[in-house]
């Protein structure tokens, strides 16, 4: 059905055509005045912005702040969608209840990925849509509601390209988001944290996993401090927000977290690194099933030792494990006896450990039927703050 608007644009073309028709032969047609009827006006939809939770920034230290967030959970595909459709990758919208059932379960900690590059002006100033704000901003007041701590960062933002070609783009869209994000949730708390990238990294380039290249490292340095000045800048509580900047690809290689610069050595900023470790296992569907020997724990404990070696050991630096979990292998005993090692271990070290939850494969929240696929895990994971 047409709506009016093209109704009225369709009725004006009629009339223009008739009259140029007339207006081809030899004598001039006698002028006529034709009236159009007025057609009512589509008026965009209007956005309800959800309160604001305002709250303050306390005079801790980030590592005080880490350590009240206990263990977390990530809202994977749904905000973070590479489409419109936030539901395309296979989850409903994110809700309330949803919220609601992770803190009932012991999670303290929610990670909101979001991609911001199909709901924004794709050109300078680069104005993210109100309706999308509205929509994040009711689940972090959900979770903020739920006494939990919130992360919400750029995710599959696939304009981050690490390369001197594409820095002034990407320096500049990225202080835009940021800006706009932090203005909006400027009034709010430090149970609100900004992470500023999510893996940024060069993909599909040979060293898209393994630390990249110094160009890559170096860029990546350059966006944070782009990101990082433009939060700042808002300033009110976004002055001394805590804040979350990555290695390259959120890599624990030894070259991603050596050549991290934290911008301007801001003391409030966390380091987050990723660590499905051993991929093999943790992420790689044809890998083994199986996990537990002493040796594995061994690598896994070491895995964690070297990261809290170089940045709270050398740094005095908090960390986030923003990304960790296990693939369905049809392998549950084995996923449940992982994730309390990997939990515990990094509780132990001072890390918050934020679970990978998908929806599918390395899904074990049920977001349709509102219950827990395998609670086990969950369990496993909130059992290393609560025993």
């Amino acid at each position: 059905m047409l709506s009016r608007s093209k109704v009225g644009r369709l009725w004006c073309l009629v009339l223009l055509a008739s009259f140029i028709w007339t207006s081809c032969g030899k004598d001039e047609p006698t002028p006529q005045i034709v009236v159009i009827p007025e057609i009512e006006k589509e008026v965009p939809e209007e956005v309800n912005k959800p309160d604001d939770i305002p709250g303050t920034i306390r005079d801790i230290s980030s590592i005080e702040l880490v350590s009240e967030m206990g263990v977390g959970w990530n809202l994977g595909n749904s905000f973070d969608v590479r489409s419109k459709d936030k539901t395309s990758w296979g989850n409903p919208l994110a809700s309330e209840a949803h919220i609601k059932a992770i803190k009932d379960m012991g999670f303290t900690t929610l990670r909101i990925p979001i991609t911001w590059n199909f709901d924004q002006v794709q050109i300078a100033p680069y104005t993210i849509e109100p309706a999308y704000l509205a929509r994040i901003h009711s689940i972090v007041n959900a979770a903020l509601n739920n006494d939990m701590y919130v992360i919400i960062n750029t995710h599959h933002d696939d304009w981050i390209i690490p390369t001197n070609a594409s820095s002034s783009e990407v320096k500049n869209r990225l202080s835009s988001i940021w800006t706009q994000v932090a203005t909006y949730f400027r009034a709010y708390g430090d149970h609100l944290i900004f992470e500023v990238m999510n893996e940024p990294r060069l993909e599909g380039s040979a060293e898209e996993w393994s630390g990249g290249t110094q160009e890559g490292r170096d860029m990546i340095n350059a966006f944070h401090l782009s990101a990082v000045d433009a939060i700042r800048n808002t300033e009110g509580n976004n002055s001394k927000r805590h804040l979350m900047v990555s290695t390259y690809a959120a890599s624990s290689t030894p070259n991603a977290m050596r050549d991290l610069v934290v911008p301007n050595d801001d003391p409030n900023v966390i380091i987050s690194i990723h660590s499905y470790f051993p991929w093999s296992f943790a992420g790689d569907e044809n890998g083994p099933s199986t996990w537990g020997t002493a040796n594995e724990k061994k690598a896994l404990v070491d895995e964690l030792d070297k990261i809290r070696e170089r940045w709270m050991v050398q740094e005095n630096r908090a960390v986030i494990l923003g990304e960790w979990g296990t693939t369905d292998k049809n392998n549950l005993a084995d996923r449940v006896a992982y994730s309390s090692y990997y939990a515990e271990a990094a509780v132990e070290r001072g890390f918050v450990p934020i679970i990978w939850d998908d929806g599918g494969n390395f899904g074990f929240y049920d977001r349709h039927g509102l219950k827990w696929k395998y609670p086990g895990i969950a369990e496993a994971v909130v059992a290393a703050v609560t025993e």
